[in-house]
């Protein structure tokens, strides 16, 4: 099996065990082996006091991405720690995407480094995210 095909079929099992994604209105855009692109509307509902993006939900589709990049070998993964840093606000109507590149895997642990950018390609946050390999797998090879 190539290493794309392999992270698509990890995508796709991941992608039907997760409501949390799927609820939030994000779509996987992509996928290959340590990387990941997902993106969303901002809708109305996304949105916080200020009138701009919540910073949960850039988050959580950041932490979407991280989520499917780690997880694309076939080996359970979980987010470890992150670090986010917001640096311009999105808005209801933008579209975020999200992309994810492995920098690092060493044995158990990964670190991976997540971009969030608007439709016009401005950057609205970037998260560094560390992770760690678990028992499991999502499919049988």
């Amino acid at each position: 099996m190539t290493p794309k095909k392999r992270a698509e079929r990890s995508a796709a099992a991941m992608w039907d065990n997760d409501p949390a994604t799927q609820w939030f209105g994000m779509e996987l855009v992509e996928v290959d082996e340590g990387r990941a692109v997902l993106s969303m509307k901002v809708e109305r509902h996304h949105c916080n006091g200020h009138g701009t993006c919540h910073g949960g939900v850039s988050f959580s589709l950041a932490d979407s991405a991280f989520a499917f990049a780690c997880n694309s070998r076939n080996v359970s993964t979980v987010g470890q720690h992150v670090m986010m840093s917001y640096l311009a606000p999105g808005r209801a109507g933008d579209r975020l995407t999200a992309r994810a590149e492995e920098i690092s895997l060493t044995g158990r642990s990964g670190i991976y480094d997540v971009s969030v950018t608007n439709q016009e390609g401005q950057v609205i946050a970037e998260m560094r995210g560390c992770s760690r390999a678990i028992k499991g797998r999502h499919f049988e090879e």
